[in-house]
């Protein structure tokens, strides 16, 4: 296995464009396909709500029980679609970035040292402020970024895919247990931050979601606009460099986007794992490696995928619920096995 810099460019067959009026009928099935979802979120739950109460609650109306949950789900709706595109984006511009079919925020660590960064500042050091629970985030995401990349590229053969899978994975567990020592012998914040530990979207209000939208325009702004350069950085940085981009700019702008996406997204939602290692493979299949495609859908297709595991997760356990960083987890676990047996997992 070779560093990320020097591997090989992707075989011929993996580069084939897939016409535009494919793409195109794939987006706007997409697209359906989040709108139905959406519709479900807010009829199902711990009480299914008939249609015609939905359709009065999404005109205004909250003049019934039924129509009073609808309004209630509306945000937690608005909150899984948001979270899910960043980490669905995250993912798609960490895969691009490394040259890693394996990467993903939580796989790599990076969703797991935004909480621990969350929770630490919140036990020792009374932060309070939700603005302030992103900017901390981000630090935390940003420092266990650069962590698990440093440890994954030590030794022979450089920052390989399976080496940063690894560092990432004992950088989370640790993290994870670290968060746990943390919370668990404070009784007063025990409660409210189980979220931190397993990641959900419960609790949702317009507040939360709008106080973390002004970051995650700019996580999606950065990563959108970074395409243009993945593509080229697909090609091996040699070649890249030859192109007349500047490889380690382009890479460093790429992944401060990704950053901003994970950090912004734990700090509202905890650690979701799995979300940004199923989906960009997913979009693959459907339009390509261009990222100029494939990152719009990855936006899409991760808020599909979190808002149906938070359906599913309250419909499953009813009148509880699953949290949704379970149901990821019992969807992409498997997934990332596949991944990991494949004989091609050396780079994208």
């Amino acid at each position: 296995m070779t560093d990320v810099g020097t591997r090989p460019a992707p075989d011929a067959a993996a580069l084939v464009r897939r016409p535009a009026r494919v793409r195109l009928l794939w987006l706007l099935a997409v697209v359906l396909a989040l709108a139905a979802i959406m519709l479900a979120s807010v009829a199902f739950g711990s009480r299914t709500v008939p249609w015609g109460d939905v359709w009065a609650a999404l005109g205004g109306a909250d003049d019934s029980l039924e129509q009073a949950a609808v309004t209630k789900r509306i945000p937690r709706t608005g909150l899984a679609v948001v979270v899910g595109a960043a980490l669905g984006l995250a993912g798609g511009v960490m895969q691009g970035v490394t040259r890693n079919p394996l990467a993903d925020p939580g796989i790599l660590g990076v969703n797991m040292g935004a909480s621990l960064a969350v929770v630490t500042a919140v036990a020792y050091f009374g932060l309070t402020s939700p603005t302030g629970y992103v900017w901390v985030a981000l630090a935390g995401a940003a420092a266990s970024a650069a962590f698990v990349y440093t440890i994954g590229s030590l030794g022979r053969g450089g920052a390989t895919p399976l080496k940063l899978a690894l560092a990432g994975a004992a950088t989370s567990a640790a993290f994870a247990s670290l968060v746990s020592a943390v919370v668990l012998p404070r009784n007063d914040i025990a409660g409210s931050f189980r979220l931190w530990q397993i990641g959900g979207v419960g609790g949702a209000s317009f507040e939360r979601v709008g106080q973390v939208l002004p970051f995650l325009a700019v996580g999606f702004a950065v990563s959108l606009l970074s395409a243009r350069a993945l593509n080229s950085l697909a090609l091996g940085d040699e070649l890249a460099a030859g192109l007349g981009e500047r490889v380690a700019v382009a890479r460093a702008t790429a992944a401060v986007g990704a950053i901003v996406l994970c950090g912004a997204s734990t700090a509202v939602a905890g650690p979701i794992a799995f979300v940004g290692l199923v989906v960009p493979h997913a979009c693959r299949l459907l339009v390509g490696v261009d990222h100029r495609w494939l990152l719009p859908f990855c936006a899409l297709g991760g808020a599909a995928l979190l808002t149906a595991a938070d359906v599913v997760g309250r419909v499953v356990a009813r009148p509880a619920e699953v949290d949704v960083g379970i149901v990821t987890a019992l969807v992409g676990a498997p997934f990332f096995i596949h991944i990991v047996r494949r004989q091609k997992v050396r780079a994208l």
